[in-house]
């Protein structure tokens, strides 16, 4: 193939690439500048849907917008009877304890992302942080002793710790280091949260994660919500959104609440029997 040809070529694929990539539909009113994103996508235990529907009620953050792609679950979430985009935005403006950052940006979903849009749901979430002058973005995940999430958590140090952090800069892994959580030394992080965290790096993003190992692996052929694991990680945002600030007890009781609620939304999926191959597997991804 002459030079020219395969220049062509690599232009076309590029610019269908970019014709296909997931689009972020949000507000004209929505000022993201300077925002604290955080990310919860599916993870083992319910742990980053009960965090994020926590900061949802705790914060009152308002829904703003979503993600527009063919390939994402064709359903919708109902709650208090009105639908639900499956992977959707919210904001707010709770106090906040990092440089410049005065509000808050929520992306969310409790169904799974299929390997296939990862990577470029990643690209387009981060080229919209990047566009909207976000600030660092925070990815929430949960993890269990063996790799069956996606996750294969290795430690030199031999460390009995709940809690891990992985930072995607020199400065992000300063903030980790600020608010006392342990570094994961060595291992695997497969999900949305591994191809974010491995762009952002790529790309000299600021981007962190705060892991809580979670015992909420499947029973009897089914996972089950891990309202512990959530309150810890909401514990340890406390350190940079003091609004959220509560005793441990309460807390721990808050987290029992919005696992049930979680529960009673995806309890019954009123298409299965039409379109049993199409419609979300689990909330896991």
């Amino acid at each position: 193939m002459a030079p020219e040809e395969a220049t062509v070529n690599s232009d076309l694929v590029s610019l269908r690439n970019m014709k296909d990539a997931p689009i972020v539909e949000i507000d004209d009113d929505v000022d993201a500048a300077g925002a604290l994103v955080v990310n919860c996508f599916p993870s083992v235990g319910f742990v980053s849907s009960i965090v994020a529907h926590y900061l949802i009620d705790k914060l009152e953050l308002r829904l703003v917008g979503g993600v527009n792609h063919s390939k994402l679950p064709p359903m919708c979430l109902v709650q208090d009877g009105k639908p639900l985009p499956p992977l959707r935005f919210y904001t707010g403006e709770p106090i906040c304890k990092l440089d410049k950052c005065d509000k808050i940006i929520l992306i969310i979903s409790e169904v799974k992302i299929e390997n296939q849009i990862k990577m470029s749901l990643a690209r387009s979430l981060i080229d919209w942080t990047v566009d909207s002058k976000s600030g660092i973005s925070i990815m929430i995940d949960s993890f269990t002793k063996g790799d069956s999430e996606g996750h294969t958590i290795l430690d030199d140090d031999n460390i009995d710790t709940t809690m891990l952090g992985i930072g995607s800069t020199d400065s992000a892994i300063k903030m980790l280091k600020d608010i006392g959580l342990p570094l994961l030394k060595h291992g695997l992080v497969g999900g949305m949260t591994g191809v974010m965290l491995g762009e952002s790096r790529r790309r000299g993003i600021d981007s962190l994660a705060i892991l809580a190992e979670s015992n909420g692996g499947p029973m009897k052929g089914q996972p089950f919500p891990d309202a512990r694991a959530a309150a810890r990680i909401i514990e340890c945002l406390d350190g940079l959104l003091p609004a959220i600030h509560l005793d441990p007890e309460p807390l721990l009781e808050e987290a029992k609440r919005i696992e049930k609620q979680i529960r009673d939304m995806m309890a019954v999926n009123l298409n299965s029997s039409i379109d049993d191959h199409n419609g979300p597997e689990s909330m896991f991804g």
